[in-house]
């Protein structure tokens, strides 16, 4: 769902607003950190019965901060609100727009950059998902705010795969290079910042990619080095960290970009 709005003032976003968000511990977990036009946005949000309850922080980065919300049947949620756009952002995330059809003609200027991101973040999920790509499902983006699917429980999010001591970590690198061949040959789609950073781990080693907005199409004319990244990072970590004989990264890189359409 990609909502746009407009002509919000102050006074009518609040119109009809739940509750929670009157709450001063609700309003001074967003207004630490970020302006009034992003808080006016998490309200919009809730407006519209995206969101009902919005709790504290579950992750923070450089980029983004992730919060554990509640939808309108009370089903956990993951709300990430991306920060403002800063110099090193716009340098270090253009190479990732810049060439994706999907972007062509759309304004990169100041605050419109993160919104971009936010919604390539977005169908980048939903292609995920429309592949069976374990990910997060996404549910809405408005301005620099995510809604999506929450992987964890009562607000505590799944363990990163660093994190994580793995049940058989030879089954693991398996389905995870199953995985990643799903994602350049079927959905077409090439993560662009895949590690042991950005992946989950739920029960029984069950492993849900995370962090799409770098994500690119098997078109995009970076596509090949970004996935031969991709593959190192997961080869380095699954053979450095875990042991396993993963072999080397380039003989997978070379089966999967033979076969890119």
């Amino acid at each position: 769902m990609n909502l746009r709005g407009g002509g919000w003032s102050f006074g009518n976003v609040y119109k009809g607003c739940d509750l929670s968000f009157k709450d001063s511990s609700v309003r001074e977990v967003l207004e630490d950190v970020f302006d009034q036009k992003t808080v006016l946005a998490v309200v919009y949000l809730m407006n519209k019965g995206i969101l009902s309850k919005l709790y504290g922080t579950v992750s923070t980065g450089k980029e983004a901060r992730v919060y554990w919300g509640k939808g309108r049947n009370g089903e956990d949620l993951a709300v990430k609100i991306y920060l403002i756009v800063t110099a090193e952002f716009r340098r270090g995330r253009l190479k990732y727009i810049v060439g994706d059809p999907r972007f062509q003609g759309a304004s990169l200027r100041g605050r419109e950059l993160i919104y971009q991101w936010a919604r390539k973040e977005y169908r980048n999920l939903k292609r995920a998902v429309s592949f069976g790509i374990p990910s997060p499902k996404p549910i809405a983006v408005h301005e620099n705010i995510l809604v999506m699917e929450f992987i964890g429980e009562d607000g505590v999010p799944a363990p990163l795969l660093k994190d994580t001591t793995l049940q058989d970590p030879e089954k693991s690198f398996r389905e995870l290079k199953e995985i990643i061949e799903k994602m350049v040959l079927e959905a077409e789609i090439i993560h662009a910042d895949l590690s042991e950073y950005n992946i989950l781990v739920k029960e029984n080693d069950e492993l849900v990619i995370i962090d799409w907005g770098s994500a690119v199409l098997t078109s995009h004319p970076n596509a090949r080095e970004f996935l031969l990244n991709d593959i190192r990072n997961v080869y380095r970590f699954f053979k450095e960290e875990l042991g396993v004989e993963t072999g080397p990264p380039e003989d997978f890189y070379n089966y999967l970009a033979t076969r890119i359409k």
